[in-house]
């Protein structure tokens, strides 16, 4: 089963399934701005609410994904990611979610909730900007509020980007991934795809090279990594080295990767903790192929 954007897909619902807003009013900034995108807003009416470090306890965050479901507008985008969306995997119905025919987005802690749906019903969801983060933000990215829409709208047929150090690869596979610690969390549970020949796509904040370098050999060795066709990293930002590292850094991850896993290997994805982010669809058939300073995503084809 997978969700397709739909051309009337014209109103967002917003939801806070994670960590709590610290400024209503950058949800009140995220409301104006798809609007003049041309989306209906409605927000949940818990999405403000505040539980410890969370947005309300987990009883109203279920209560707030299950409002979501039947309410009449078809995107659903999460304020923002954080902490909190793991915990409640076992109590949502992940049949009722895809049934719904919603089309969810978000990323960062949002990633459980692409990966569980997908793993559980096969139902896709967009990895994409958030209200807060992305829409709410004091200065909002033109492409990044593009190409949502159009990924919205159904538009986006081929997302293309400059790399610098991808493997050569031609292949169609399975689109998903998202944040690396939040798809590590997953292994060992039945909430991780058990995907064979995908495009994998992995970005993380606030890691350092051996800790994504770590979380990688996990993937790995728990027999994710050697099934993919390709393996697309994003951004990996906010970061500090040490002087001890003498030299490690993201660039000795990859060689790490590339000489360990054997499987195809492209950078540069727009896709991460950065202002400028892709809108990209979680559990649908994609096909990538590298040229010379060059990756292209195609989006929607007949395959």
């Amino acid at each position: 089963m997978s969700h397709a954007p739909h051309h009337a897909a014209s109103g967002i619902y917003l939801i806070s399934p994670s960590g709590a807003v610290a400024d209503p009013k950058r949800v009140e900034l995220a409301c104006a701005r798809l609007t003049k995108l041309g989306f209906k807003t409605a927000v949940d009416r818990a999405a403000l609410a505040v539980h410890e470090r969370f947005a309300g306890t987990d009883r109203q965050r279920l209560a707030g994904i299950a409002r979501a479901l039947k309410q009449k507008l078809p995107i659903v985008m999460a304020t923002r990611g954080g902490y909190g969306l793991g915990r409640l995997l076992p109590f949502i119905d992940w049949q009722a979610v895809a049934d719904s025919g919603k089309i969810f987005i978000g990323h960062s802690d949002f990633t459980v909730f692409h990966l569980a749906l997908l793993a559980r019903t096969g139902a896709s969801s967009f990895a994409g900007p958030t209200a807060v983060f992305d829409f709410g933000s004091p200065t909002m990215d033109d492409l990044t509020a593009d190409l949502f829409a159009e990924s919205m709208r159904g538009e986006l047929e081929i997302l293309s980007f400059e790399t610098t150090d991808a493997d050569a690869v031609d292949a169609r596979g399975i689109l998903w991934g998202g944040n690396l610690a939040m798809v590590c969390s997953l292994v060992g549970t039945p909430y991780l795809p058990k995907v064979k020949g995908g495009i994998l796509f992995l970005e993380d904040v606030c890691e350092h090279p051996f800790r994504v370098e770590r979380m990688l050999t996990q993937l790995w060795q728990a027999g994710v990594l050697q099934r993919q066709k390709a393996i697309v990293l994003g951004h990996f930002s906010d970061y500090r080295l040490a002087s001890h590292d003498n030299g490690f850094d993201m660039p000795s991850v990859v060689r790490w990767l590339r000489a360990s896993v054997k499987v195809p290997v492209v950078t540069g994805l727009p896709f991460g903790h950065v202002k400028m982010k892709a809108t990209l669809p979680v559990g649908r058939k994609v096909g990538i192929a590298t040229e010379k300073g060059m990756a292209h995503l195609v989006l929607e084809e007949h395959f």
